[in-house]
């Protein structure tokens, strides 16, 4: 059951992490401005930014693709079920909060196998009355066993948008592609695909700058090309929505994205780099700041 991840000892959950290495999950929350990580997932996130300084536009637009993606599928497609894999640590305006927000009857579930995510999943559990949302232990190299809990949740003879947003360049190729596909052949006619994904396509001395301090840190981290990405869509035989792939800032912006409030000056300046990442406003973004691609596709 989904719920079973949430009933584990947090003594177990305590013996799971490891807070000596970086985690992609904990290194994004240092980039949002979230307090849930380690002094490993710091020192990532600082060689991250230090090699490519406008970095965190990346994380913040790849955020903010998220949440225009979700309020098109809730609010223009009618979309009512949200499988979200490799959800990360819960942040401002998680997908059952867009969604539910819009119509209040979604079921959101979220998978993750971090134990510091597990360790804070009650606080994604907050839906209202009349929706759902759940957490599932599980890993995307499983996809089946992510269906399998999550029918406890979702009713996968009705549409459901599956959101694989910045994660499949934690996986190789060999892999990665069997598991979209299986994942899309699972749902139904009607289900969605929202998928983003790092690139070296747009600028790539940043980005490969970056990809080689998450390597020497042991990540997989696959920078896949246009074609490449779109490949995700079209070998599970989607019809991808406009406006294409495209990197993320130009998917249907919207210019919404959330300021964050601004802190007293002298505050701000005895702050290192990476902590006044979280009052960045990333509205000045320009084309030469992002590596990576966003989409949309539906399943005919």
């Amino acid at each position: 059951m989904p719920g079973d991840a949430l009933s584990q000892d947090p003594a177990e959950l305590r013996r799971r992490i490891d807070s000596s290495k970086a985690h992609p999950a904990r290194v994004y929350d240092v980039f949002l401005g979230g307090k849930d990580h380690y002094p490993a997932d710091r020192d990532a996130a600082a060689a991250g930014l230090a090699a490519n300084p406008r970095g965190y536009l990346d994380v913040r637009h790849n955020r903010d693709f998220l949440r225009r993606a979700v309020t098109a599928l809730a609010g223009q497609d009618g979309i009512r079920q949200f499988l979200d894999i490799g959800t990360g640590l819960p942040t401002a305006e998680n997908v059952h909060q867009i969604a539910q927000r819009i119509a209040p009857e979604s079921r959101v579930v979220y998978v993750d196998n971090d134990p510091v995510v597990l360790a804070h999943a009650r606080a994604l559990l907050t839906s209202g009355p009349e929706g759902r949302t759940d957490y599932i232990d599980a890993d995307l190299k499983s996809p089946e066993r992510i269906l399998e809990l999550a029918s406890a949740t979702l009713d996968f003879s009705r549409p459901v948008a599956l959101c694989l947003v910045a994660i499949l360049h934690f996986v190789e190729d060999e892999e990665a592609y069997p598991i979209v596909r299986g994942l899309m052949d699972a749902l139904p006619a009607g289900s969605r695909l929202v998928l983003s994904h790092l690139t070296e396509d747009l600028n790539p001395e940043n980005i490969r700058a970056v990809q080689r301090t998450y390597t020497e840190r042991g990540f997989t981290f696959v920078l896949r090309s246009h074609k490449d990405v779109e490949r995700f869509f079209t070998e599970a035989g989607l019809d991808v929505a406009e406006p294409g792939v495209v990197p993320v800032h130009h998917w249907r912006p919207d210019h919404a994205a959330p300021v964050p409030e601004q802190p007293e000056e002298s505050y701000l300046a005895s702050l290192e780099d990476i902590e006044k990442v979280r009052y960045k406003d990333i509205n000045d973004v320009t084309d030469a700041d992002i590596n990576v691609y966003g989409g949309l596709g539906t399943k005919g």
